[in-house]
């Protein structure tokens, strides 16, 4: 999950330019749905696409883990079938949720013909396996370069679910193929714990707002927010509270663990704390 930040672009010493003249800081994330297990910060000008700074991000943290044995989740910001063979190639798995009528070619089929897979609002249109094209850069004659589609021999697993409620289609890629249809697609929906931990790090921890100008500051600011993060989190989990309410409480018990240690000190004379 990434996010771009540009408070006070203008003062930044190195970012992501742009056309209004202003300097972007991006912040990629990683999630385990606990807690924050990674983040990366993006200043150079390639990694304003979520094609260039995603598979950087996974990939680090992939390194860090070794013997890991996660599957990454991931939004239609990264949509390139090179860095899904990539990711494929190191043994990276992932889900990725697909740009609709994207061009492929079917291998095989998974659903039982006649027999329509369903649960809960939820029906199964595809579930095969797959092969993905790509462009590539071709220039012809005249220096103009243009796109040839060429067909990614790397076998995908392509997943195409239906809400009957709305009517809307969701496209899934994934290189998981012993999973079932509804567990990839309830491994899907648990990515909205990102987006909501995401939300209390710009609303509640202010991580949106810069109090750095330089790489340096900002990696400190950022690694800071994530240290009180985690404690808030595992304080949210330990009292089963909402981010808000967890936050506060804690608050309250860390203003009267110290005003106590300060008493302590002041030889057990609240006055003596107090006076002004």
């Amino acid at each position: 999950m990434s996010t771009i930040v540009a408070d006070a672009c203008t003062k930044l010493k190195e970012g992501i330019d742009q056309k209004s003249g202003k300097k972007l800081v991006k912040f990629s994330f990683s999630f385990d749905g606990i807690l924050p297990s990674g983040v990366e910060v993006f200043t150079a000008q390639k990694y304003s696409s979520e094609e260039s700074a995603l598979p950087e991000a996974i990939l680090n943290q992939v390194k860090k883990e070794e013997y890991h044995d996660n599957i990454y989740v991931i939004d239609r910001g990264l949509q390139s079938t090179r860095s899904m063979k990539e990711f494929d190639g190191q043994s990276v798995k992932f889900i990725i949720r697909s740009k609709d009528n994207r061009k492929f070619e079917e291998m095989e089929s998974f659903l039982e013909p006649k027999k329509p897979l369903k649960w809960d609002d939820w029906e199964v249109l595809k579930d095969s396996k797959v092969k993905l094209y790509t462009g590539s850069p071709i220039q012809n004659q005249r220096g103009k370069v243009h796109f040839r589609q060429e067909k990614v021999e790397t076998e995908f697993r392509l997943m195409v679910i239906k809400s009957q409620k709305t009517n809307k289609e969701f496209w899934f890629l994934t290189n998981e193929f012993q999973l079932s249809a509804k567990e990839i697609s309830d491994y899907y929906r648990k990515r909205w714990d990102i987006e909501v931990f995401f939300r209390f790090l710009k609303q509640e921890l202010n991580l949106s707002h810069l109090v750095s100008m330089n790489r340096n500051g900002i990696e400190v600011m950022v690694y800071m927010t994530m240290i009180a993060a985690m404690l808030l989190l595992i304080y949210k989990k330990s009292n089963n509270l909402g981010y808000k309410t967890a936050k506060r409480r804690i608050a309250m018990e860390l203003r009267d663990m110290i005003t106590a240690i300060l008493i302590i000190f002041a030889g057990g004379d609240p006055a003596k704390v107090f006076k002004t």
